[in-house]
């Protein structure tokens, strides 16, 4: 006499994946703002190999890149607004992205006077 037992699976619980909660845009949220070194920007052209072409709010346009623990949280496209830290060498010219602000957080952004040098872009 064969027996046959049948192994039934169930499945396995992340106990340490984060719950996503969903948050109502209409409702006003606390918005990040540029502290020292930080400059507001808006991405004007992806150029390929991790870098993008930045104008910030003091008028320079910036080759930018998006350092490696906000590489995967941070998808980012043409017309953008984000936070720029220049880098200490070449500082006119490069520079690091480091927030990206959703299309939620972009008119509080106005209604403080925040994107006003960059509304010539």
């Amino acid at each position: 006499m064969i027996l046959i037992y049948k192994k039934t699976f169930k499945p396995a619980i992340n106990k340490n994946k984060k719950k996503i909660t969903t948050v109502d845009p209409t409702l006003p949220q606390r918005v990040r703002t540029p502290r020292n070194n930080e400059l507001l920007g808006i991405i004007e052209q992806r150029l390929g190999f991790g870098k993008l072409r930045v104008v910030c709010s003091d008028k320079k346009i910036r080759i930018c890149r998006v350092p490696g623990k906000y590489r995967k949280r941070m998808w980012l496209r043409e017309e953008t607004y984000v936070i720029v830290v220049p880098w200490d060498v070449q500082s006119d010219e490069r520079g690091d992205i480091i927030y990206k602000y959703t299309k939620y957080q972009v008119p509080q952004l106005q209604e403080k006077g925040y994107l006003k040098n960059l509304e010539g872009h």
